[in-house]
């Protein structure tokens, strides 16, 4: 295993047998590297393979064939090596429901050589005040906060964070954000799932899509936005403009339509020079463009061209 790459997953299968006796294939020869540092996140439909993957990096389910590191370890031959160095963020279970939530990250410090501190912990994750209430009365959004400390109370250097934001209100997750960003710019390695798209937009230096068991496309948030058309340059100029002639003055493959009149739309490679060479053809011909706004494709769009946009169970 390279020494720059927390987790390393080549050709990874997990297959399930259930009632009909037909193997369903949760993970299909994935592929996947992180890098030490970084914050990588696996996005996919409901059912693409995320979770199981993840669990198979920490231990909790044995693969089928391939080959797994984290941190240069097996994760199930050597999980009582990796367990205190590695966090894990479930996204549900793990937890004593009777349990009051101060005690329960109380518990895990105690099993931590140098653990973060517990009161600093619950305050920095808006848990203080419910410190003392059982785990089986808090909110969804409590639980999750709680999940979160759990897996970084033992000073991680790699965590695992499965749905870190699911049912948190804006100002949690805001503040889940904030903390890991605080985590990479500290050395931490964070590996995380997530449906948000504006979730692996703001956080992630890498982003690898998953469906049916196998990776469809990996990159940075940048890379994979940039891919295909790239974007459309909207400008209001008087109705009527000869749409024709402009398109022939931009570079190949651009396209130029005049939708509501006065509104035009350019598809193409939006850059600098497209911009000017819309500009120029304006100032040409007598027309002031104004209102010009680019408009690039989003992680969004291009989840659902690789994806499909049918519903999932």
């Amino acid at each position: 295993m390279a020494d720059d790459l927390a987790v390393e997953v080549s050709d990874l299968v997990k297959t399930y047998w259930p009632r009909s006796n037909r193997a369903v294939h949760a993970v299909n020869h994935l592929s996947l590297t992180v890098v030490t540092g970084s914050v990588t996140a696996l996005l996919g439909p409901n059912g693409a393979g995320k979770t199981t993957t993840i669990e198979i990096c920490e231990g909790f389910r044995r693969p089928d064939a391939g080959h797994v590191r984290v941190l240069g370890l097996d994760p199930g031959r050597d999980a009582s090596v990796l367990r205190p160095r590695v966090g894990v963020m479930l996204q549900s279970g793990g937890v004593y429901p009777g349990a009051r939530a101060g005690e329960m990250l109380a518990v895990l410090a105690a099993h931590h050589r140098n653990p973060l501190d517990v009161a600093a912990l619950l305050d920095r994750v808006g848990m203080s005040e419910v410190a003392r209430v059982p785990y089986r009365r808090l909110s969804g959004g409590q639980r999750q906060r709680l999940s979160l400390a759990m897996a970084l109370v033992g000073r991680p250097e790699l965590a695992f964070l499965d749905e870190p934001t699911a049912s948190l209100d804006v100002q949690a997750r805001r503040a889940t954000w904030e903390l890991v960003e605080e985590l990479r710019a500290s050395g931490v390695t964070v590996v995380l799932t997530t449906h948000a798209m504006d979730e692996a937009e703001r956080l992630a230096d890498h982003v690898v899509i998953v469906d049916h068991g196998k990776v469809l496309a990996a990159g940075s948030p940048a890379e994979l936005t940039s891919g295909g058309a790239k974007g459309e340059l909207r400008f209001r100029a008087p109705a009527g403009l000869d749409i024709d002639r402009l398109a022939l003055a931009l570079p190949g493959g651009t396209i130029a339509k005049e939708g509501p009149p006065g509104r035009y739309v350019v598809h193409g490679d939006v850059d600098p020079h497209l911009l000017a060479a819309v500009t120029a053809w304006c100032a040409s011909n007598g027309v002031m463009a104004e209102d010009l706004q680019v408009e690039q494709r989003s992680l969004e769009d291009v989840f659902v061209e690789l994806t499909g946009s049918a519903l999932r169970p």
